[in-house]
């Protein structure tokens, strides 16, 4: 392991606080007109999709609009395009939302065709690249060009994509506090500046042998990227569940060489505070990230968010402290988080297999 491998990953994760402020001006610029093609559109649902790291973005898009009180539902690309009447409601008018940070994928791109097809109805992409074949097909492209990645794994793009998300779902809901995406940036500057240590350790930590990520609602789907990230990265074992699910049969699995990292909401912190208490008393390591102390502040490892923001803008605050976790297990297991294996930037198929 050479000194700069992982050179770029820690790079786009520790720049985030700047790169965020490109992602809401990106949102800002276009909220106006989403809003225009939305209620133009008379749409009945969102679909929103994404392949790998972007379908958990997608999860956490269609929580989003779901509370902000429009239907939606998320799909991976590959379902969109192959089962195609597991997706489509007769006589219902969907939008597609997709999510790629290349804007290439050949499932996305396959999905859309399908979609077309299906319903000829609108497209809006939220991109990385303004050059890509998504972005040039959208009806509406949101481009954050200053989030492009040199690793492979999705870090920074990740997060700028879902602030924009964010955003678009707060738009259709009408919020008036649409300003406070402002704060983001110094947020995470903090946590990164007062939590790296914290992070660095646990990524270290040798008596860890499996990772567990907790969340539920739109965490959900913040859980199973840090799951994700984990496993890529470091070919670590990494599993994601609802928190309250992890009850049901997966915490067999946990002893004194697990880590369970539970994200906390508002609205269920007190049922999901129960589930961590129980795997501590099983012998698990707990990390707890949440707005604030929920009486688990000395179950093992604690951080607080202190965010101040309202939950709808609090998901992308999550991801940070777990993208460096993985990053520093992964140079603890001897692998390069810049080049995962086996892994490519873009997922690039025989059209003809789709």
């Amino acid at each position: 392991m050479t000194a700069s491998h992982g050179a770029h990953t820690l790079a786009e994760i520790t720049s985030q606080p700047e790169v965020w402020k490109s992602a809401v001006s990106a949102f800002q610029q276009k909220a106006d007109a989403f809003r225009t093609l939305f209620d133009a559109g008379h749409f009945d649902r969102i679909i929103v999709t994404g392949c790998g790291s972007t379908y958990y973005l997608a999860q956490i898009a269609a929580a989003l609009f779901q509370q902000s009180g429009i239907a939606a539902r998320a799909y991976p690309a590959s379902e969109i395009a192959l089962f195609p009447d597991l997706v489509f409601i007769p006589k219902s008018n969907p939008l597609l939302l997709t999510v790629s940070r290349s804007g290439e994928t050949t499932e996305t791109l396959q999905a859309v065709r399908v979609f077309r097809e299906r319903t000829g109805s609108p497209m809006v992409t939220v991109t990385c690249y303004g050059d890509s074949t998504l972005a040039a097909s959208a009806d509406l492209a949101v481009v954050i060009p200053e989030a492009q990645e040199t690793s492979l794994a999705q870090t920074r793009s990740f997060a700028s994509m879902l602030i924009v998300v964010q955003g678009l779902a707060a738009t259709l809901g009408s919020r008036s506090d649409l300003d406070v995406l402002s704060q983001l940036g110094g947020t995470a500057s903090r946590l990164i500046d007062g939590y790296h240590d914290l992070a660095r350790q646990l990524g270290q930590d040798r008596r860890i042998e499996r990772f567990f990520f907790l969340g539920s609602g739109a965490l959900y789907g913040i859980a199973c990227e840090a799951m994700l990230k984990m496993k890529e990265m470091s070919l670590s074992y990494s599993e994601a569940f609802h928190v309250l699910e992890f009850r049901h049969g997966p915490m067999s699995m946990v002893d004194e060489h697990a880590l369970v990292i539970g994200l906390l909401s508002d609205e269920a912190h007190a049922q999901e505070a129960a589930v961590l208490r129980d795997m501590r008393a099983r012998g698990a390591q707990i990390l707890t990230l949440a707005e604030q102390d929920y009486g688990l502040a000395s179950a093992s490892h604690f951080i607080p968010l202190a965010s101040g923001l309202p939950s709808w803008a609090r998901p992308v605050v999550y991801l940070p402290m777990l993208q460096l976790m993985a990053y520093h297990r992964a140079l603890s297991n001897g692998q390069n988080p810049d080049q995962p294996a086996n892994l490519e930037f873009v997922i690039s198929l025989d059209q003809s297999m789709m």
